[in-house]
């Protein structure tokens, strides 16, 4: 890792001025209403910006392997932060704000088509800005902050997510333990629908077990699913007051595409990548190695910096400001930016194509003393050696 850091000013304007790129995902929230107001190809355009323009300016922009010093002050960081506390608000009010729309005073110059895709491109925007926006708030020490992020889980039905991904995910990644870890040659047709059923249980099984550690009962309100539920429930309910049985159903098709988005992404992010085991169910600490990473300048504005995954997984609490970028030597690294590779996710010959060369050798040079990989292969523990 880079040993040079880049400072953050101390100067508000300057911050403000290097924090900006990240900001750009407020330009999707007029994008939307013009999709809603206008019609036609423009309820295109949400999805179109969000997968390829900014793949678009990867290409152009390429990498950006700078660090900021890990060590610096949360007050120089207020520009950053300002974007993930503003757009809970942006994307309450534009998603519920446009679901009135066109099923009252704009339902008469949309077809049902054009709504169902202008929906999709809400999905595709709370799913790919608003759970990872979701993300960053959960890790935070800060009580409203998690709660944010509760807000955004709940306006796409995906509250237990955070329970999952503190719980299980980053104790278990790489393992069989861990549900979003997708296996070598696991298709994502076959991992979606598995991540979807066990991710659910797993988070559920985490939180009863955590309260039976305090002698308390599944059925405590200290059980965070009553918020989860609570929250998801007035979401759907105030889907239906602002839009009927219309609304609804399009609540639930934009919340359905979000979680898509977000499984995706988490495909994408440990595909193949494995911890090694060391016996009797245990397995070594989480190294960077054990993270797909992509350096692209415009996904990580975007993404505010998900693909420094590898340090994410170090340091869970750190701001995205402060993620480290690791080299080829020291984490694996994807061609293209998330993005791509989610669409490349899509299509699984293609996606073999381009990754399963990838972890061979990222076994090779890791782990050369394992020769037999197939037990890391399945769903299961690895017979100990």
């Amino acid at each position: 890792m880079a040993e040079n850091y880049v400072q953050i000013p101390g100067d508000r304007a300057a911050q403000l001025r290097d924090a900006l790129p990240f900001w750009m995902s407020l330009l999707l929230i007029p994008i939307a209403w013009l999709g809603a107001v206008k019609g036609g190809w423009t309820v295109l355009l949400l999805p179109v910006m969000t997968w390829y323009f900014f793949s678009l300016l990867d290409a152009i922009l390429g990498l950006n392997t700078a660090n900021a010093d890990p060590q610096t002050d949360d007050s120089r960081l207020t520009w950053y932060r300002a974007i993930t506390l503003i757009w809970p608000f942006a994307q309450f009010v534009t998603l519920f704000g446009i679901l009135w729309y066109v099923t009252g005073p704009g339902d008469a110059h949309l077809n049902p088509l054009e709504t169902i895709v202008l929906f999709f491109g809400m999905g595709v925007v709370t799913g790919t800005v608003g759970i990872n926006y979701s993300h960053e708030l959960m890790h935070q020490k800060n009580v409203t902050e998690r709660w944010l992020g509760d807000i955004l889980l709940s306006m796409v039905l995906y509250s237990h997510f955070r329970s999952e991904h503190l719980q299980v995910h980053h104790i278990h990644v790489g393992t069989p333990r861990d549900t979003v870890t997708a296996r070598y040659n696991e298709g994502f047709h076959r991992f979606f629908p598995r991540v979807l059923r066990d991710s659910l249980l797993s988070a559920f099984r985490a939180e009863k077990a955590m309260l039976a550690r305090r002698d308390e009962p599944w059925t405590s309100p200290r059980n965070p699913f009553w918020r989860y539920w609570a929250l998801q429930g007035a979401m759907l309910a105030l889907a239906l007051i602002l839009g009927g049985w219309e609304g609804l159903a399009l609540f639930v098709w934009q919340a359905f595409v979000a979680i898509w988005q977000l499984e995706l992404v988490n495909y994408v992010e440990h595909y193949g990548l494995t911890r090694k085991h060391l016996g009797d169910g245990k397995y070594e600490h989480v190294k960077p190695h054990h993270s797909w990473n992509a350096a692209h300048k415009a996904s990580n504005w975007l993404l505010i910096n998900l693909q420094r995954h590898s340090d994410h997984h170090y340091k869970p609490d750190r701001r995205f400001p402060l993620l480290q970028n690791y080299t080829q030597a020291d984490a694996p690294q994807l061609p293209y930016g998330y993005p791509i590779m989610t669409m490349a996710a899509m299509v699984p010959p293609l996606w073999r194509r381009y990754m399963n060369p990838r972890v061979r050798h990222w076994r090779e040079m890791y782990y050369p003393e394992i020769t037999d990989w197939a037990p890391y292969n399945k769903a299961r523990t690895p017979t100990p050696r």
